[in-house]
């Protein structure tokens, strides 16, 4: 099936599906102040897992100080109609972190036909993680993750996340969700910089992510290994490290991530636009992606491919004799507009020196790297690419042209971006 009547029957069905809960029992969940009202929640899961709604009422604000691990559930609504406030205490989240018993994500849930919905008053809703303390710190120890929703036939909608201290939604392993709705703020007040609060991530099966705003310190989705059919449009990006398949093939992993679109998305203030990332040494099949409709706005790395990625947290970037890494099969870039921060600058994420980000040669006014390997990309193409530096230099391209097997919509070299 070609990818554009895959994701227009994809999207009709989770577009217009009936969601709803079967059941009428309702727990409201209890509050007592200045106490951990997530035991209270967790003793009711026995009663509430199946025809079941799970109500955090409003004018409510619940002290979470504890994580949740929902189970399995099956036809149950989780309400977040209060707000919600977590540990403000770095060590005690770092002790919860690191015992035995954590179950991986603050709240995880998993099961069959479930929403996890917030509320769209502006007032209430709001999840308070406590992140900015995290970031002044610059603390990357034993920080949890957010929300594991990994779930069948599910709904997201209309979450609040205030200052999470990480990771925020993952859906990896997730079958027909759609989210939208969504607000993230992980933006600091300071010099403290948001390491790792990726937005989405999207490793499932028939994801449909749609009118999130995301402003945060690292991937707006990243779309990771086993995902297939994941539709990503009409989202806002703000501060992070953009629209970004991978990392794939970590270690020499086989990895594999086809039909992917990404659409009529909004960036501000991110490092890159559109973004593959695979590590040298890999194996798999990234097949059948587009990004396309994408608005810029001072944006250092437009459109980015790289096969040679590493990870600045695990030490100096690895000298590696390998040309192997995961493949790519029919790339797509269309329709790029904007403008490319091109005057010297340093991210937030830069402890290295060099950047983690540094590209050797690059002049800082390309705006499309193609760092590829030969042989490991077919069918790679671009067009209508009308993103300007914003100094008024003339556009430029990073390409090896014998690591490209067709046209990709310009002259493959190391110089000015010429169309074809």
């Amino acid at each position: 099936m070609h990818l554009p009547s895959l994701f227009a029957t994809v999207t009709f069905l989770l577009s217009t599906r009936t969601w709803g809960v079967a059941g009428a029992k309702t727990f409201v969940v209890p509050h007592t102040a200045g106490k951990d009202d997530a035991p209270a929640v967790r003793a009711a899961l026995a009663s509430y897992r199946s025809d079941s709604t799970i109500l955090f009422q409003k004018g409510i604000t619940y002290n979470i100080l504890t994580p949740i691990d929902f189970g399995t559930l099956t036809n149950v609504e989780i309400a977040i109609e209060g707000n919600i406030t977590l540990p403000a205490e770095i060590p005690v989240v770092q002790a919860i972190v690191a015992d035995s018993s954590f179950p991986g994500h603050w709240f995880k849930i998993k099961g069959t036909n479930v929403t996890l919905r917030g509320t769209p008053d502006p007032k209430w809703g709001w999840v308070d993680a406590h992140g900015q303390a995290w970031w002044d710190a610059m603390e990357q120890t034993n920080r949890p993750h957010g929300w594991n929703f990994q779930v069948t036939d599910g709904v997201l909608k209309d979450m609040k996340l205030w200052k999470p201290i990480a990771w925020n939604f993952a859906l990896s392993g997730g079958k027909n969700i759609r989210a939208f709705n969504n607000q993230i703020h992980a933006k600091s007040n300071s010099n403290g910089f948001p390491f790792n609060t990726d937005g989405f991530a999207a490793g499932g099966t028939n994801l449909l992510i749609e009118d999130n705003m995301i402003i945060n310190g690292d991937d707006c989705i990243t779309v990771g290994n086993g995902a297939n059919g994941v539709h990503f449009r009409n989202n806002y990006c703000e501060g992070g490290h953009g629209l970004s398949i991978g990392s794939l093939g970590k270690g020499g992993q086989m990895s594999s991530v086809q039909n992917v679109l990404i659409e009529n998305t909004v960036m501000v203030d991110e490092l890159y636009g559109a973004r593959f990332k695979s590590w040298t040494g890999g194996a798999g099949l990234a097949r059948n992606i587009t990004w396309k409709n994408i608005t810029l706005r001072n944006v250092p790395f437009p459109i980015y491919i790289t096969q040679n990625y590493w990870d600045q947290n695990l030490g100096p970037k690895p000298n590696s004799t390998s040309n192997s890494s995961t493949a790519i099969d029919t790339f797509n870039f269309i329709n790029f507009v904007g403008d490319q921060e091109d005057k010297p600058y340093k991210e937030g994420t830069c402890i290295s020196d060099p950047c983690w980000y540094y590209v050797e040669g690059a002049t800082g006014k390309e705006v499309i790297i193609f760092d590829l390997y030969p042989g490991t990309a077919t069918n790679v193409k671009t067009k209508n690419i009308l993103v300007r530096p914003q100094t008024g230099a003339a556009p430029r391209v990073m390409c090896d042209p014998t690591t490209v097997t067709s046209d990709p919509g310009f002259i493959c070299q190391n110089g000015l971006y010429r169309p074809t």
